[in-house]
C-alpha cells in the first residue's frame, strides 16, 4: 500500500494571482526587448561615422590670398561661403588657403609638397599672373606648370586649372604666348578641369577692382566667385566618396 496522499488526477486550477503574475511576467520581458531595441539603435547611431568636409585646396597667389582685402572678403572665404549656401543637399567643402602674395607659377611648384602635407582631396591651381606681371619667359612657366600638374595627377588629385591673361602692354605675341601655356597644359591632361580665365567678368572692370586696377574689390571677387562656382561644382563631382576618418599622408 503507497504511502502517503495520492497526487491528484487533475492539477487545481490556477488562482487570481497566478494570472496577473504571468502577465506581469510577459510584459517584463517585452519592455526589455524594447529596451534592448532601442539601446541597439542608439548605439548604431553613435556609431555611424559622420562624412568629413573634401578639402578642396586653392594653390595661388596674391589673388587667392585675398591681397588688400579686409578678413572674411577674399576669395577663400567668399568661395568657401558660397559652398555652404548651395540649395540641395551637398558634401560639406572646406577650403584650404595655399594663397601667397606674389608668388609666380615657379614659386608655386616650390612649395608644392608642403601645401600637399595638408591631404586635400582636390586643388584649384591659380598662378601665372606674376609670371606676367614681370613678363617672365613663357616656357619656363610652361615647365613649372606642368611639373605641377604632374605632381597632382600622380597622386590621384582632381585639379581645376584656372587660366590667366597676360597684360596687353607686353604685346600681342606674348600674350599668345602666355595664355597657350594654358590651353596647352589643359589639353595635356582631359581629367583637368579648365577655366580659360580666373578673372572673367572682373578684369578691366574699374568698379570691381582695387584702385591699383589688379587686384579685385570684395565685389570683383564675388563675381570671380560667381563665375568660377560651375568648375568647383564639376571639380568636387571627381571627388570619390570619403570615409569618416581624415585622410592621413599628403
Amino acid at each position: 500500500m503507497p504511502l502517503g496522499n495520492p497526487a491528484p488526477d487533475n492539477p487545481l486550477p490556477p488562482t487570481r494571482h497566478d494570472a496577473a503574475y504571468g502577465r506581469r511576467a510577459a510584459l517584463g520581458k517585452a519592455l526589455l526587448g524594447i529596451g534592448m531595441f532601442r539601446a541597439g539603435a542608439a548605439r548604431a547611431q553613435v556609431q555611424a561615422p559622420t562624412p568629413r568636409p573634401v578639402r578642396l585646396m586653392a594653390l595661388g597667389d596674391s589673388l587667392t590670398a585675398g591681397y588688400g582685402l579686409p578678413p572674411g572678403q577674399g576669395f577663400v572665404p567668399q568661395l568657401q561661403a558660397a559652398l555652404a549656401a548651395r540649395p540641395g543637399a551637398h558634401r560639406p567643402v572646406r577650403v584650404l588657403d595655399a594663397g601667397v602674395s606674389g608668388d609666380t607659377t615657379a614659386g608655386g611648384l616650390a612649395r608644392l609638397d608642403w601645401a600637399l602635407a595638408e591631404a586635400p582631396d582636390c586643388v584649384l591651381v591659380e598662378l601665372g599672373g606674376n609670371d606676367g606681371l614681370r613678363g617672365l619667359p613663357t616656357d619656363r612657366m610652361a615647365q613649372a606648370l606642368e611639373s605641377i600638374l604632374s605632381r597632382l595627377e600622380r597622386r590621384g588629385v582632381p585639379t581645376l586649372l584656372a587660366g590667366m591673361h597676360a597684360p596687353p602692354n607686353l604685346g600681342a605675341d606674348y600674350g599668345r604666348a602666355f595664355h597657350a601655356v594654358f590651353t596647352e597644359a589643359a589639353a595635356r591632361r582631359p581629367d583637368v578641369i579648365f577655366m580659360p580665365f580666373f578673372l572673367e567678368g572682373v578684369a578691366g572692370e574699374r568698379a570691381l577692382n582695387q584702385p591699383d586696377g589688379i587686384h579685385p574689390n570684395a565685389q570683383g571677387v564675388a563675381e570671380m566667385i560667381r563665375q568660377i562656382l560651375p568648375s568647383v561644382a564639376a571639380l568636387l563631382a571627381l571627388v570619390p566618396p570619403l570615409p569618416g576618418a581624415p585622410r592621413t599622408g599628403g
